[in-house]
């Protein structure tokens, strides 16, 4: 007769990294202080030779949304690179990572004429939407929608700022609310006092600021199994 069996939660772990080029991951201490994660996640506004450089020494998959200073790079061979080599933009994308479930969203709050990576709330809403039905099929595939959010702005008045250019996006809230990530990794605001929050929870989701990089064990949400 079948039965329910829970499934162990896996874990997850990732280095996650956003703004800042921090000289012990740039650097050949990099495989020690990393150590074995499963993959690497950018949060944006880092130079592309840096994101280059963590999978060319980790040998580890990689997965980045941009952030709104991001901008090609020219190399030395008249090469114009849009974006890091070896990685995978996840903007607006949902993804499998060894069932480990992904989406992206780029970019900050619209504060200038730039059109590159800056949106307006209602753009932000719009990109969601568009993304619902495939979070949906999720739903009824792997039992749940996603496991992590990984964007380069936080969510409206968690983590961010008051000034136009560090508003959080309240669509995400929303987000949160209907899809129930386990997970949102974000970047954009930078960290200077210890006393800064940088971990939060909403609804059933941490939420954490990975600037300039963390470590972290990320856990999938257990699951019952038939037999």
């Amino acid at each position: 007769m079948p039965y329910r069996k829970i499934i162990p939660a896996p874990h997850y772990r990732v280095l996650a990294v956003s703004d800042k080029v921090e000289p012990r991951l740039y650097g050949p201490s990099v495989t020690r202080v990393a150590g074995d994660v499963d993959c690497i996640i950018g949060c944006g506004d880092l130079p592309y030779y840096y994101l280059e450089y963590l999978v060319s020494m980790l040998n580890k998959p990689m997965y980045f949304v941009h952030g709104n200073h991001d901008r090609p790079e020219h190399r030395s061979n008249r090469q114009i690179i849009k974006e890091p080599l070896g990685g995978t933009n996840l903007h607006a994308r949902i993804m499998s990572a060894e069932g480990l479930l992904m989406v992206g969203l780029e970019g900050s709050h619209r504060y200038n004429s730039n059109p590159r990576y800056q949106y307006t709330q209602a753009e932000m809403w719009g990109i969601i939407v568009k993304m619902a039905p495939t979070l949906i099929t999720n739903r009824i595939l792997y039992g749940r929608y996603v496991d992590v959010l990984i964007t380069h702005s936080p969510p409206f008045g968690i983590h961010d700022s008051v000034d136009r250019p560090h508003i959080g996006f309240k669509a995400f809230l929303s987000f949160m609310r209907w899809f129930k990530p386990r997970y949102l990794l974000h970047g954009h605001q930078h960290v200077y006092r210890d006393a800064e929050i940088t971990r939060s929870r909403f609804a059933n989701t941490e939420i954490i600021n990975v600037y300039p990089w963390r470590l972290l064990d990320l856990e999938f949400p257990a699951s019952p199994a038939m037999r």
